[in-house]
């Protein structure tokens, strides 16, 4: 089925609407593609749909909308329909949405839901937003050292349902401390009277609930892991971080990254699509306004270099070329050293050895630019303005380089989010620095007083 046909069997629904029809169409099309027609709607029309389908396709739909599509949805659903809907979402995303409830309505709902299940969104919900602990998820398989092969088989099949996966197990004693690994692999081909504690790993792969979710989603990427153990301070398991939610973190972090990387804040939490003018102008507002200030820094090197600027006009023939090519040379190291930080390629130790090579680079850049810049300076004012703007062009790139690759690893050692080092920010001091040395350059090469 099309999308346009999907859309139009979508709104013919709410049109004469048919549950029966309603819950087949569901069931037979993909929940992204339907989710992705739905966040489209009006949100009341999304509710009317949503409400009368039966718990599972509920929930799952549901998972596919932004924070801020859920909270508008949530704020025409019932209590008792909030209550169904949590009750049926993984146990990592109810827990999100739960936070997001104020207290007065966590207060009503939550008496309506199971005590397993209070308390297992209560446990999760401890967790500070942001750290692993408030990303796991309680559906995973726990099973015990003393059982045979059989027995843990048995117990997988009667408890796989609603689990987040079945092919890592995890081995755990009688306070829930982590003991080991096995997965299902390794639980079907071995015979089913070999008992789990001498088949499982006891090379654990974990990380603290405490630590920043970032932790959890580099290292699924770099142990290859499906599933990663979650644990506190004491090692007790408390959940585990599917390889699914790893990659989301990943696009969320990126995506924050691109936006900071462009000088806007990041838009958490809402599309683009979805964003108002309001929001779209406090987000990329702040740095504008901040970076017009700096930029008045270049009007006045401008202003100090009057006389030079009346006695040698060609100068400012070459003006935006050279600042242009030093913003940008310092944009391409920017993007580079951000992006190798943010995946762990490089680490703060790395820093003076990366200076070195970066160097190396910018003068052979400069160098490469100087030479194809040369003619035109011979042609627009003589080859003492060409040999100006030559030594200018290799001077400039390499100050850029060396500001885009510098400024990351500073930001990283206090602490601060690299991927802030932003292409308008590290534009805009390279165009300060590379003004600067244009015009000092061209007063000691043209015998200008200063």
């Amino acid at each position: 089925m099309t999308r346009e046909e999907l859309h139009a069997k979508i709104k013919a629904q709410l049109a004469t609407f048919d549950a029966n029809d309603w819950l087949l169409l569901v069931r037979e099309q993909q929940a992204a593609d339907i989710a992705d027609e739905l966040q489209q709607m009006e949100a009341d029309e999304v509710h009317q749909l949503l409400v009368a389908l039966p718990d599972e396709e509920l929930a799952e739909l549901f998972g596919y909308f932004t924070n801020t599509q859920q909270d508008t949805l949530l704020a025409l659903f019932t209590n008792s329909d909030k209550a169904r809907l949590l009750a049926a979402m993984a146990h990592d995303e109810r827990v999100d949405i739960y936070n997001r409830l104020s207290s007065e309505i966590q207060s009503k709902i939550l008496p309506k839901l199971a005590k397993k299940e209070q308390e297992d969104i209560l446990r999760l919900a401890a967790y500070e937003e942001g750290t692993v602990g408030a990303l796991a998820t309680s559906a995973y398989v726990a099973i015990r050292a003393h059982m045979s092969v059989g027995e843990a088989l048995q117990y997988v099949r009667s408890h796989a349902a609603g689990m987040e996966t079945i092919y890592q197990m995890y081995i755990v004693d009688g306070k829930q401390r982590l003991l080991g690994t096995l997965s299902l692999r390794e639980l079907m081909t071995n015979e089913d009277d070999a008992l789990i504690s001498e088949i499982m790993n006891t090379e654990l792969v974990s990380v603290n609930a405490q630590d920043p979710r970032q932790v959890a989603a580099d290292m699924i990427r770099r142990y290859d892991l499906l599933a990663l153990p979650v644990i506190n301070g004491g090692d007790k398991l408390i959940g585990i971080v599917t390889v699914d939610d790893a990659m989301d973190v990943d696009v969320e972090e990126s995506t924050e990254d691109f936006h900071k990387g462009g000088g806007t804040l990041a838009l958490k939490d809402v599309s683009i699509r979805d964003a108002s003018t309001k929001t779209m102008f406090l987000k990329r507002a702040p740095w504008l306004l901040v970076l017009v200030f700096a930029n008045m820094f270049s009007g006045e090197v401008l202003e100090y270099y009057e006389d030079t600027i009346l006695t040698y006009v060609a100068l400012v023939f070459f003006l935006p070329l050279l600042v242009d090519s030093g913003g940008n040379a310092g944009s391409q190291s920017a993007t580079l050293m951000v992006r190798a930080l943010a995946t762990g390629d490089l680490h703060m130790r790395d820093w003076l050895k990366t200076l070195g090579r970066e160097f190396w680079v910018a003068l052979l850049l400069g160098g490469a630019m100087a030479i194809a810049v040369f003619g035109l300076g011979v042609y627009r004012g003589g080859l003492e303005i060409a040999m100006v703007v030559s030594l200018s062009m290799v001077l400039i790139v390499i100050a850029g380089s060396m500001i885009g690759m510098l400024l990351p690893f500073i930001l990283s050692k206090f602490k601060l989010d690299p991927a802030t080092a932003s292409a308008p920010l590290i534009t805009s001091i390279a165009d300060f620095v590379g003004v600067m040395l244009y015009f000092y350059i061209a007063v000691q090469m043209l015998g200008m007083p200063n």
